[in-house]
C-alpha cells in the first residue's frame, strides 16, 4: 500500500462503506511498522458500522511524550502531507492527510496526531465507542451529517465545524 497525493473534495454525504474498515486497518499496520511506538486507532464515521459519513478515514494517532517529532517523521517517510486546507492544525496537534488506492477506489486519509496523555484522544475514542454502541445516536448522527451539507456546507473544516455542537452533547451526556 502506498500514500499517495491528497487531493481536497467537498463534504458529500455517503452511506456506511464496509470497505473502510478493511482499508483502515491496512493503513494502521502500515503506520504501526513504521514506528511501533506509535498507537493507531479508527476513528470517525468510517470505524463506526453502519454511520454514514465523508467517506474519509479518520485516524487516531497517540504517541507517548517525547515522540511528537517522531510520529510526525514515521507519516512523513510513509508519504503523507502536512494539511493544506483550512486552517491547518498547529504542528504541536497535527493532521497529516494522504490517500490511498483499494481495489481501483481511492481513499482519503486523515491521521489525527495527538498526545497519548491528551483529552481529546480519550474524546475522540469515547465518542466513537459511543456510537458503536448505541444505534439510535449513530442514526441521530447520520441525520446531522445530512442536514449539514445540506444547507450547503461542504467544505471540510466548516463541515467538521458545524459537527461540533452534537458531539460536545453527546459527550457531555456520557
Amino acid at each position: 500500500m502506498q500514500i499517495r497525493t491528497y487531493c481536497v473534495r467537498p463534504a458529500a454525504y455517503q452511506e456506511y462503506d464496509p470497505a473502510l474498515a478493511s482499508v483502515a486497518q491496512s493503513v494502521i499496520d502500515l503506520i504501526r511498522r513504521q514506528d511501533d511506538r506509535l498507537a493507531v486507532e479508527h476513528i470517525g464515521s468510517s470505524a463506526v458500522p453502519g454511520c454514514g459519513g465523508k467517506g474519509y478515514i479518520d485516524l487516531l494517532l497517540t504517541y507517548p511524550p517525547g515522540l511528537l517529532d517522531a510520529a510526525k517523521h514515521a507519516l512523513e517517510a510513509l508519504g503523507f502531507q502536512r494539511q493544506q486546507f483550512g486552517v491547518p492544525f498547529p504542528e504541536d496537534r497535527p493532521m497529516r492527510v494522504g490517500a490511498v488506492e483499494d481495489g481501483g477506489r481511492e481513499f482519503p486519509v486523515h491521521v489525527h496526531v495527538i498526545a497519548d496523555s491528551s483529552t481529546e484522544a480519550t474524546d475522540l475514542l469515547r465518542f466513537r465507542d459511543r456510537l458503536r454502541a448505541d444505534e439510535t445516536l449513530r442514526l441521530a448522527y447520520a441525520a446531522e451529517k445530512r442536514r449539514i451539507i445540506g444547507t450547503g456546507v461542504t467544505e471540510s473544516p466548516n463541515y467538521a465545524l458545524a459537527k461540533t455542537d452534537f458531539i460536545r452533547k453527546v459527550l457531555s451526556n456520557a
